[in-house]
C-alpha cells in the first residue's frame, strides 16, 4: 500500500524545525511530502537542505486547507493520503495500525489514530482526540473532547471503532474516495470542512475509523488559535453551512432556526466573558450563512445512504444542564 504523508505548510519554518524530525524517523513505510501554500518565508530551502527525502510541492496561493490541500493532493501519486498538520509529532509504528485497518477492508474510507496533546501528553487534544462524532443540532465534540473538557487518557480508548468524522489534524483517507466523494469543500477555507468531507464520505456509504493503536501528539493553535476571532466566524459559519449540504428533510430548517438562538445565546456568553471581537465575529458569521446560503442549497444532493450521523440529541443541553463532562456519560 503506497502511503503519502502530505504536511501543509505557510510560513511555518518553526514547526517544520520542530516536528518534521519525527515525521521522517518513523514513517519509513510511505512518502513525505511537504505541501508549500506559497510561504514567504525560508521553509522550503530549510525542507530542501535538511531534509532532503522529503518531497516538494508548491502551490501558487494560500487557499487556506481546504484549497491548499486539494491543489498539492493533485499532484501526487498514492493509495492513501495522510492529510497531517505541521504541528504534529509522530511515535514510533505509528502507521502500521492504520496500514492493517486499511487492508482488512476496502469499505474503510478514512482512519484517524489517537490524537493526544503535545504540551500534556497523557490528555488528549482537542482536534480530534479519540475520534469524531456530532449531535443533531449539529454541535462537533469527540471521544475524549467535549467542548473545553478534555480528558486524561487512561486506556480507555484504546480500541479501533467507527466514528462519524476524522480528525483534520491527521486524517487518512484513501485517494480514490476522496476523488469519488468531491474532494475537500473550498467554500469552506478552513475549519470543519473535513467533518464535511467525511459526511460525505458516511453519506457514500464508506466507513471511517479510530485507531487507539497508533499515537500521534498535536500542538494545536498554530494556525489560528482559539483566541482569534477569525476562527470563531469560521466554526460557527462553517458549521451552519455543512449541516445545510448535508442533512437531509424539511427538518433541517427548523435546527437551523434553533442553531440560530443558540449562537445568540454563545454570543451573549462571549460578551459575559469580555471578548465581545467573538460576538461580532458570530454576527459575521450569521451574514455570511445568508450569502453563502444560495449556493450551499444548491450543493444539497439525495443519496440513497443517508446514515445517521448524530449519537445523541443535543450535547449542549448534556454538557451545560445535565453536567455530563465526559463522552462515557453521555
Amino acid at each position: 500500500m503506497n502511503i503519502a504523508v502530505v504536511i501543509l505548510n505557510w510560513n511555518g519554518r518553526s514547526l517544520l524545525e520542530q516536528f518534521l524530525p519525527s515525521i521522517v524517523k518513523y514513517s519509513k513505510e510511505a512518502t513525505v511530502y511537504l505541501a508549500d501554500n506559497a510561504s514567504t518565508d525560508d521553509s522550503i530551502d530549510f525542507v530542501k537542505t535538511s531534509f532532503p527525502e522529503v518531497k516538494i510541492v508548491q502551490n501558487e496561493v494560500n487557499g487556506g486547507y481546504a484549497k491548499g490541500y486539494n491543489d498539492a493532493l493533485a499532484k501526487i501519486d498514492a493509495d492513501v493520503y495522510c492529510l497531517l498538520n505541521s504541528d504534529v509529532e509522530v511515535t514510533e509504528n505509528w502507521l502500521l495500525p492504520v496500514i492493517e485497518t486499511f487492508k482488512s477492508s476496502e469499505n474503510i474510507a478514512a482512519v484517524q489514530p489517537k490524537i493526544l496533546d503535545y504540551k500534556k501528553k497523557n490528555y488528549f487534544e482537542y482536534a480530534g482526540a479519540a475520534g469524531g462524532f456530532m449531535d443533531k443540532l449539529g454541535y462537533p465534540f469527540c471521544r475524549g473532547r467535549i467542548f473545553d473538557t478534555l480528558e486524561e487518557d487512561k486506556g480507555q480508548y484504546n480500541d479501533t471503532t467507527d466514528i462519524f468524522w476524522a480528525s483534520g489534524a491527521c486524517l487518512f483517507i484513501r485517494k480514490s474516495v476522496f476523488e469519488e466523494t468531491g474532494r475537500l469543500d473550498e467554500d469552506f477555507f478552513a475549519h470543519q470542512e473535513e467533518i464535511d468531507l467525511c459526511w460525505r464520505i458516511r453519506n457514500h456509504g464508506y466507513d471511517i475509523k479510530y485507531i487507539g493503536s497508533s499515537e500521534v501528539y498535536h500542538l494545536g493553535g498554530a494556525t489560528l488559535n482559539t483566541l482569534n476571532p477569525r476562527k470563531t466566524f469560521l466554526n460557527f459559519r462553517n458549521n451552519l453551512l455543512m449541516m445545510v449540504k448535508n442533512s437531509f428533510g424539511v427538518s433541517i430548517w427548523f435546527i437551523i432556526f434553533i442553531r440560530m438562538i443558540l449562537d445568540g445565546v454563545a454570543g451573549v456568553k462571549y460578551i459575559v466573558e469580555g471578548k465581545p471581537s467573538h460576538c461580532l465575529a458570530i454576527l459575521k458569521a450569521h451574514f455570511s450563512f445568508y450569502k453563502n446560503l444560495p449556493t450551499f442549497v444548491k450543493k444539497r444532493k439525495k443519496s440513497t445512504d443517508r446514515r445517521k450521523y448524530y449519537t445523541v440529541s443535543s450535547v449542549v443541553w448534556q454538557y451545560y444542564i445535565l453536567n455530563k463532562k465526559l463522552f462515557n456519560h453521555l
